[in-house]
């Protein structure tokens, strides 16, 4: 069919629903009619799904026979949520662009006599997820199912890049490619900075110059502003805020038909789903709360209550921060700091959602640093400042367990799977000899596994093509697919009833039975836990406490502290106009007058000397996990320089070092602050933490996704002490036997990565050098200080005791505040 005609086929489907084709659409149309694969980034609601969908039917159906059976399309969802809303789309222009074709889902909720029915009959397109898709590659007939294969469209690629789930769509894609040279491939995304980099790790790094990149010409607006709370303190910490505006969101929300309510924490979700019920009652009924812990046919009952609008209200985490189409959606609460632009935006988008409509998203801050914070989130917004999201590179883990299931797939001759697999960007340039490590590893466990007989999993055969003999390996192996590990979690049930979700096993180690705790809005008495089990019965609320899950502190972007810091440089300039800047006026012109505020071209260091000890307080702005990084690195530096003890604390704003023993910071502060060459940095900061330790623990992940420590068969409990015991063991018997392991290399290399994010702490103290250095002698902890203090006394303190001391802190601060202010400044140093 002309290219022409493709186009208006698309446009006249589009029009028959009643909807106007968008000129992102059409360009998108023209690309795919014109053979190219590419990226559209727009934002959410933009009309994305049939600007790919329309397209590639209009193209590839019309290319086929009308009776042609066998997969042509595929759509590669990021979450098994999205697939059935997903699918609900997809299939309304199959009628008219596509007749005699069908759609399928299949996902891991797939019921096994639906994936029966698709192997004896596979529908024209399918939407799949990665794990999915690697598990179909695992099938000796994977060429025969999937070598007709002629587009592919990945989802939320925004989401996949940055993580190993990416690299495994990459190493798919390659494969596909390798049975269709002629495979046209789109990614769909909608928050991103670097979309060069995320376009070549799509399309693979030789096939990037023919790519297209289609963007809206004008980026949507999206409406953002801040529910200001009727009284600020001058001093406050983090969390005081949130029970304070729990009133004004309620009456927020009063004329507002139908609002999601995002949280940063599940603990949050669960107390804010209860707060809300008891200040408006009479919502019973139409207040939901969903988040990764609730049991999935919870979670799919809140969808369908938000797609049909018999929801008014619900409360949720990053859960839904993805694509679902939830239209009766009018406008989102973000309750805190988003921490980051990208997340605001995809958080905005849950609302509006569709062309058109503009989303509207309002931050409610739970402590008064979140009202700065809040300004700088609408200025960046406003500015496209959008954080990046890099690819990993080489994970030996992903390839690892690739290879095997290639070996699967029909077997592999290694030299043409070397070729095929560094056509995609994460291996590009991926060294021979790791290639051969990798080898030498599937095939008999590399030198220290190598008489365990388990770990001889791939070995070639009489005409030199790698495959699995072992049946029972080929069965383990399918049922391990994946690179997402969770966390140690254990089942929630009802004695008398089903399944209620999941919680950490760390948390519920630390309930005795008769003890409760809320999951789901429930409150619970846990009963006793059992084979990975803890069974509970339903507890009289007033006892409940809430649950903890890992993950709970997400870290400041570099984006958006950047732009926390030129916020601060109006205020400290008389230049804000922000309301949120004027309702936090009396914290921030008290942190002027007691100490300075920090800015782009100033970094504040205070030092305080008190019954405690020597205090450094430093307000760099990079982010937890950069400051935690930092204060390691300095409080190393010290012990270096004399022999001392040093108590730290972090949080996003700055750090906090103290010594029980004098230490003159004026002096070394400087010069400690100088940034080594970055591979004596690493040195030094390895020796600064229990780096062993962390990477210990990204080995555990990593043990998983390669194969080397198995979950359970089905049937069999799931005991996540023992798998974790299992990966333990290995990396002991790896370090003593084998220390020259890639795999030990990659999770020190990891550790340093994720863990402690040393490129953005060696790119921080490129920055501090840069910036003046502005030492104040302090005579009492500063408002940002007392932020810092409240985080270290938090780890020590039980919650009535920190309560009390914070009461009486506060008080003696507050009668500081009213004096007249005797602040003494130490010279700055000379840079």
């Amino acid at each position: 069919m002309d290219p022409a005609d493709q186009v208006a086929r698309a446009a006249d489907w589009l029009q028959a629903q009643g909807w106007r084709p968008l000129p992102l659409q059409r360009r998108c149309w023209r690309a795919i009619a014109a053979g190219c694969s590419g990226l559209l980034h727009a934002g959410t609601g933009a009309g994305k799904t049939y600007a790919v969908w329309l397209g590639l039917l209009a193209r590839h159906a019309a290319a086929s026979p009308p009776a042609a059976h066998g997969l042509r399309l595929l759509w590669i969802t990021p979450l098994r949520a999205l697939a059935a809303d997903t699918a609900a789309a997809l299939q309304a222009p199959l009628a008219s662009l596509a007749p005699g074709w069908r759609l399928g889902v299949r996902t891991g909720d797939t019921a096994a006599p639906e994936r029966a029915r698709q192997r004896r009959r596979w529908p024209q397109a399918l939407v799949i997820t990665p794990e999915s898709l690697s598990l179909l590659l695992a099938h000796a007939e994977a060429p025969q199912w999937l070598g007709q294969v002629q587009a592919v469209v990945v989802d939320e690629w925004h989401e996949l890049l940055g993580s190993k789930r990416g690299v495994q769509v990459q190493l798919a894609l390659a494969r596909l490619r390798r049975w269709q040279p002629a495979l046209q491939v789109w990614g769909l995304s909608a928050t991103l900075a670097n979309l060069d980099e995320a376009l070549a790790a799509l399309v693979g790094p030789a096939h990037a110059h023919r790519a297209v990149l289609v963007q809206e010409s004008q980026p949507r607006a999206v409406q953002i502003d801040t529910l200001l709370p009727p009284q600020v303190e001058r001093l406050a910490w983090a969390g005081h805020l949130g029970a304070a505006m729990a009133a004004a969101v309620a009456a927020e929300l009063d004329d507002c038909r139908s609002a999601l309510v995002f949280t940063n924490t599940r603990a949050q979700t669960e107390w804010w789903y209860q707060t809300l019920l008891e200040l408006r009652p009479h919502w019973a009924g139409t207040v939901a709360l969903h988040h990764g812990s609730l049991d999935a046919q919870v979670r799919r009952w809140v969808e369908d209550g938000l797609k049909r609008g018999v929801l008014r209200v619900v409360v949720c985490t990053s859960s839904l921060d993805l694509g679902v189409d939830f239209g009766p959606v009018e406008r989102v609460l973000q309750i805190g700091s988003p921490k980051g632009v990208a997340r605001l935006l995809q958080r905005a988008g849950r609302s509006g959602h569709g062309p058109g409509r503009t989303p509207r998203l309002t931050l409610v801050p739970t402590h008064v640093l979140e009202l700065v914070e809040a300004a700088a989130a609408r200025a960046a917004v406003q500015a496209h400042r959008i954080e990046p999201r890099r690819p990993p590179l080489a994970p030996l883990d992903v390839l690892v367990q690739h290879l095997v299931t290639v070996a699967l797939g029909g077997g592999f001759r290694p030299d043409e799977l070397w070729e095929e697999v560094r056509t995609t960007h994460a291996y590009a340039t991926l060294q021979e000899a790791s290639w051969r490590w990798c080898l030498d590893f599937v095939r008999c466990g590399g030198a220290s596994l190598q008489a365990y007989p388990d770990y001889h999993r791939v070995r070639p055969d009489e005409q030199g093509i790698w495959r699995v003999p072992d049946a029972r390996l080929a069965r383990r192996h399918r049922l391990n697919i994946g690179t997402i590990v969770a966390d140690a979690q254990l089942e929630v049930r009802l004695r008398r009833g089903g399944r209620l979700g999941s919680v950490e096993e760390g948390f519920i180690a630390r309930l005795r039975p008769g003890q409760a705790f809320w999951l789901g809005g429930r409150a619970l008495e846990l009963l006793r836990v059992h084979d990975g089990v803890a069974w509970v019965r339903d507890a009289r609320p007033g006892a409940a406490v809430l649950p903890r899950w890992s993950g709970a502190r997400m870290p400041l972007s570099t984006e958006l502290a950047a732009a926390i810091l030129q916020q601060l440089q109006q205020v400290a300039q008389g230049t804000a106009t922000a309301p949120e800047l004027k309702a936090a006026g009396a914290l921030l012109e008290l942190q002027a007058r007691w100490s300075a505020l920090p800015g782009p071209e100033v970094l504040v260091a205070e030092l305080l000397q008190d019954r405690e000890g020597c205090h450094l307080f430093l307000y760099p702005l990079a982010g937890r996990d950069v400051h935690l990084g930092l204060a390691s690195w300095l409080a190393w530096q010290a012990t270096q320089h004399m022999p001392c003890t040093l108590s730290l604390a972090v949080n996003d704003w700055g750090l906090e070092l103290l010594s029980p023993t004098p230490l003159d910071w004026a002096q070394w502060l400087p010069q400690w602050l100088r940034p080594p060459p970055e591979p004596q940095l690493v040195q030094q900061l390895l020796a600064s933490l229990n780096a062993t330790e962390l990477a210990q623990r990204r080995f555990r992940v990593i043990a998983r996704v390669a194969g080397l420590v198995l979950q359970p068969l089905p049937g069999q409990p799931r005991r996540e002490r023992a798998l974790q015991a299992s990966a333990t063991l290995l990396w002991q018997v790896l370090q003593r036997y084998d220390p020259a392991n890639l795999l030990l290399q990659q999770a020190r290399e990891e550790a340093l990565r994720e863990e402690l994010d040393v490129p953005a702490l060696a790119a921080t103290l490129q920055r501090l050098q840069r910036q003046r250095l502005a030492l104040h002698r302090i005579e009492q902890p500063t408002p940002l200080g007392l932020a810092l203090l409240v985080e270290r006394l938090r780890e020590r303190l039980s919650s009535e005791t920190l309560s009390a001391r914070l009461q009486r802190l506060v008080a003696r601060l507050q009668r500081a505040a009213a004096a007249p202010s005797r602040r003494r400044r130490v010279p700055e140093a000379a840079r």
